[in-house]
């Protein structure tokens, strides 16, 4: 078979059109691998198709690449093994799509990864799975464990097989016919190969599994029976909805499973076991193509036979002629007995042999009449066929009659369920809102509690002051006479009673009463005796009135004040109860609340600690990912450096102390998880990159080095998840201790130091110099080239004038402003440089020099780029210069500038390596640099415009050129082109040349071959 034939097949069957593959270029394909015994030419076609960038192509190709796998050549698989891979990323890729054909290309092309992996790792099983039950036995070898592998990826197989199913059959619109619509059918297409591959799986499977029963207990194969179970159910479900398509019923002939799934657990099952096999009709084989009728056989009994027809098949039979018939007796004349019975025997002859061809035409017509009669019965069958179908149809339909309805009420109880738990939440807020009308109430109750204890206490100050003044008034008495004072005394022992007050008062003031009777009599018999007295007594009467009227004033203001007090007392315990209950009623709310936050911190703490888990496992998955790439071919490739090597296991050990440190934070305040999952995945990157690193630089260096640098790391690896299995146990989490896991990463990075590059010991103590005077030199030239741009811009303003002046000025004050951001550039350079080196003298430099000397190679970068800077400065002032005298190209202005800001992009790059990223220095240097970008872009677009106003561009006149001209000039100018492309094409080999060329003299500048030597 030609193999362009092929191609041009290939291409016709995958192309962006959503109809289905046509089987006749599929087959093309199919046999084109047979032909040339593999798949490079189909592999070699599909790599030049966007398989990536158009899900219709990439679903088609899937399609076809089934086939293959299916129908082709057994090496299709070895060939396709290397784009494996490819395959993976591009599932990867369309996963991201959740709907349309990106979903399904995904899936599917996870299907044919399967599938690749199941024939590699079982190799007896043929492309389409077709099989004999001794040739299963012997793939299994006879051994009870490569059965029980081969089913379990048996289950994995047919897993992908079904996800594709439920994808193709989610992704159509089942309420219109789909199926019969080209973009259906281009969806639809692919599952009769997985139908066929089902269909083994499934017959495999059982046959395994009673296989695994007969040698294995019942309960160890608990999960196998479970997982074939679900997979049943799935897959006759998925049979039965496919034979129902008008799509599938003329291609391909579905089985249907048995109701119920094999009983495992009895061994005599398996004589009931029917392998279910899929029928593909051969005149339905290609489902582009439409059955033709054949109308040439068909006879019409509409009219009736001619008699010229019968005439001409007795004439066959008996012969025409009338001179030789042997009827014809009226030419006889004579004719001897002989001949008539030689024409007798003949006669019975011809009719023997007309009774066998009439009994032949007998049996003709039985076998014919016996066929339509099979046919009709055939049809009678499919049409029984066809109304169980449709019974089956209604049975279906009614089942989902019911199924509606229950979803109906389930819908209807969800409602309700929603609506409750709406009044639930209402509810549950009118708790809330009264709970905060309680706590409002509450604190009114506090605040009114206060208030009355503020009250009783101003009550409490009058009584006392009360008390104080009927302490004056029976003072008075004692002074008039002892009696009195008795009665104050026996008055204030009553008035301590607060209960009692009124009544000791008025039983008080009856006695002082009489009293007052009696000394008024003693007064009157002491008149006589004394005037002296009875003037004293007459003071003593009206002092007494006026106390008597206090009193009673303090005796009504007092039993006031009692009955303000009851009162008070009473309101004080009515609310001091209500408050109880308001507060009792408080507590539980408070104590629910704090059962909740209980729970809600119990729960806080598992998902602290499932997080810290799930970044533990990650970490170990990344370092026992970078463990297994040691022994991966593919990785010995893959080199590195011993510098790099040096500052990964740096990092490493600062990650290691960092992530004890949120080890010990963790430990002393378990809420606090957060520095502690940063620190693990950091700490499971860094001690992954410096494994996969020390691996890739153990690939330049000698053998031996090599090879303990490679055990270094390996066991540097298994220490690292050593100690991350530790932290994985909550008992042991506060004992984890990583001393030896820190011994392992300096003895790595003590073998990087070894490994790093001498070349540059004996200039190792002049480099600090060295630095300082490159950057020095810079700023010179740059401070030189400045100067030069204002001289030249005096200059031109004095020689040149018009338009020429208005260019070179525009230029010059670009160059001019190029040169300022420069300085800025190199000052910021300057300061960011100084911050650099005391930041370096603090983490263990001793001075300046040994801190270039430790960091030699990034000392060799900074010098390059500060001489970078300075040169490309040089030489832009000479290009400008002459530009401005016009005897430069615009071009070389341009190229001059476009140098510079690469220049100053390394000079930033250097500089920032070894920087903080907080560092304010390196913000104005980036700022600078910013700046420097913005004066190239502004000095080139200035160059640009001036050479746009400087050159005059030609009026083309093609006016009074004749044809014949003018396809002269275009022939030359076609010429002109062609020499042009190639005189560029070859510049462009040129500069391509000297940049490699400059590549390799930097880096022997700087070290480079004699670092490759050494490692």
């Amino acid at each position: 078979m030609d193999l362009a034939k092929m191609a041009v097949s290939i291409n016709k069957a995958i192309n962006t059109q959503e109809v289905a593959v046509k089987e006749k270029h599929a087959r093309t394909c199919i046999l084109g691998t047979h032909h040339e015994k593999g798949a490079h030419t189909f592999w070699a076609a599909v790599h030049r198709l966007p398989l990536s960038s158009n899900a219709v192509l990439c679903w088609k190709f899937c399609h076809v690449f089934h086939k293959l796998l299916r129908d082709g050549h057994p090496n299709v698989l070895k060939d396709s093994m290397r784009n494996k891979p490819d395959l993976g990323d591009m599932s990867r890729m369309w996963g991201h799509l959740s709907e349309g054909y990106g979903r399904l290309c995904s899936i599917y092309l996870k299907l044919l990864i399967t599938k690749m992996d199941f024939h590699v790792k079982n190799p007896h099983f043929p492309g389409n799975l077709q099989m004999t039950d001794r040739q299963l036995d012997e793939a299994g070898e006879n051994d009870v464990n490569n059965f029980f592998q081969m089913t379990v990826e048996m289950f994995d197989y047919m897993e992908c097989e079904l996800n594709l199913f439920l994808a193709v059959f989610s992704s159509l619109d089942m309420s219109r016919s789909m199926s019969v619509t080209a973009t259906g059918q281009c969806r639809l297409a692919p599952l009769i190969q997985v139908i066929l591959d089902c269909s083994h799986l499934y017959d495999y499977t059982v046959k395994l599994l009673f296989k695994l029963h007969s040698c294995l207990p019942a309960d160890t194969l608990q999960g196998h029976r479970d997982r074939f179970q679900e997979q049943f159910k799935k897959l006759k479900r998925l049979f039965y909805r496919s034979s129902n398509l008008q799509y599938f019923k003329r291609l391909i002939q579905i089985p249907q499973l048995p109701e119920n799934p094999p009983n495992f657990l009895r061994a005599s099952a398996l004589s009931e076991h029917i392998s279910p096999v899929v029928v593909i009709p051969l005149e339905a084989s290609s489902p582009d193509s439409e059955p033709l009728v054949e109308t040439e056989d068909l006879v019409d009994t509409d009219t009736p036979p001619q008699p010229s027809s019968l005439e001409n098949k007795f004439d066959d039979l008996f012969g025409t002629s009338s001179a030789t018939d042997p009827f014809n007796f009226n030419s006889q004349n004579g004719t001897y007995k002989d001949d008539k019975d030689r024409l007798i025997e003949q006669l019975s002859r011809e009719i023997r042999a007309l009774k066998e061809e009439l009994e032949t035409f007998r049996l003709e017509s039985g076998r014919l009449v016996q066929a339509l009669r099979s046919q009709v019965s055939e049809l009678e069958a499919e049409l029984a066929e066809q109304a169980h179908l449709k019974q089956q149809a209604l049975g279906e339909g009614e089942f989902l009659r019911a199924e509606l309805e229950d979803l109906r009420r389930v819908k209807e109880d969800t409602e309700k369920e929603q609506r409750c738990l709406t009044e639930i939440e209402r509810k549950a807020q009118a708790n809330e809102q009264r709970y905060t009308k309680l706590k409002e109430k509450y604190t009114e109750l506090v605040q009114s509690h206060a208030d009355l204890l503020r009250k009783n206490a101003e009550v409490m100050k009058q009584m006392t002051v009360a008390r104080a003044a009927q302490g004056e008034v029976e003072s008075v008495r004692h002074e008039m006479q002892e009696k009195v004072k008795l009665a104050k005394e026996e008055a204030e022992l009553r008035e301590q009673e607060q209960v009692e007050q009124l009544q000791v008062l008025q039983r008080d003031l009856c006695s002082s009463r009489e009293e007052l009777e009696t000394l008024r009599a003693t007064v009157v018999s002491s008149q006589q005796a004394s005037e002296e007295l009875s003037g004293r007594l007459e003071a003593l009467q009206g002092e007494k009135e006026s106390l008597s009227d206090r009193l009673v004033q303090k005796e009504a203001e007092l039993s006031g004040l009692g009955a303000e007090l009851q009162r008070v007392q009473q309101s004080l315990a009515s609310e001091r109860e209500s408050g109880v209950k308001a507060s009792e009623a408080l507590q539980n709310q408070l104590n629910e609340k704090e059962s909740r936050e209980q729970a809600l911190e119990s729960q806080l703490a598992s998902a602290r600690w499932a997080a810290l888990q799930g970044a533990l496992e990650e970490a170990q998955r990344i370092v026992q990912d970078s463990l297994s790439r040691l022994d991966d071919p593919a990785h010995i490739s893959c080199t590195s450096s011993a510098d790099y090597l040096v500052s990964r296991s740096q990092a490493a050990l600062e990650c290691v102390d960092r992530l004890q440190a949120a080890q010990d934070r963790y430990l002393t305040d378990r809420t606090d998880v957060s520095e502690l999952l940063r620190s693990v995945a950091h700490f499971g990157h860094l001690v992954g990159d410096t494994i996969v690193q020390g691996s890739a630089t153990s690939h330049m260096v000698p053998l031996e080095q090599a090879d303990s640098l490679s055990e270094a790391v390996r066991v540097c690896g298994t220490e690292a998840l050593g100690f991350l299995s530790r932290l994985k146990e909550e008992e042991s989490l506060g004992s984890v201790d990583s001393a030896r896991l820190r011994d392992h990463l300096a003895s790595i990075q003590a073998i990087a130091e070894k490994l790093r590059p001498r070349g540059l010991e004996l200039q190792q103590g002049e480099l600090g110099d060295l630095v300082e005077q490159e950057m020095s030199a810079t700023s010179i030239a740059v401070e030189a080239a400045a100067a030069r741009i204002e001289e030249m811009l005096s200059k031109s303003r004095a020689a040149d004038s018009g338009v020429k002046m208005e260019v070179n000025e525009r230029i010059l004050a670009s160059c001019t402003e190029l040169m300022q951001a420069i300085k800025v550039l190199v000052l910021s350079s300057k300061d960011l440089q100084r911050d650099i080196v005391e930041s370096g003298r603090v983490s263990g430099a001793a001075s300046t020099k040994e801190f270039y000397a430790k960091n030699s190679r990034w000392t060799e970068g900074l010098i390059s780029a500060s001489k970078a800077v300075g040169w490309g400065a040089t030489v832009m002032v000479d290009a400008a210069d002459l530009v401005v005298q016009g005897k430069g190209k615009f071009e070389e202005l341009m190229v001059c500038s476009h140098e510079i800001a690469a220049s100053t992009a390394q000079l930033v790059a250097a500089s920032k390596v070894k920087a903080d990223k907080d560092s304010g220095n390196l913000a104005k240097l980036q700022q600078a640099s910013r700046g420097v970008t913005q004066a190239t872009a502004s000095l080139v677009a200035s160059t640009k415009s001036g050479k746009s106003q400087i050159e005059e561009k030609d009026t083309m006149d093609f006016s009074s050129m004749t044809l014949t001209q003018i396809k002269r000039q275009e022939m030359d100018s076609q010429v002109r082109v062609l020499e042009l492309e190639t005189w560029l094409q070859k510049e462009r080999e040129r500069l391509g040349e000297l940049r490699k060329k400059h590549y390799e003299l930097a880096g022997v500048a700087e070290g480079w071959g004699e670092e490759d030597g050494t490692g």
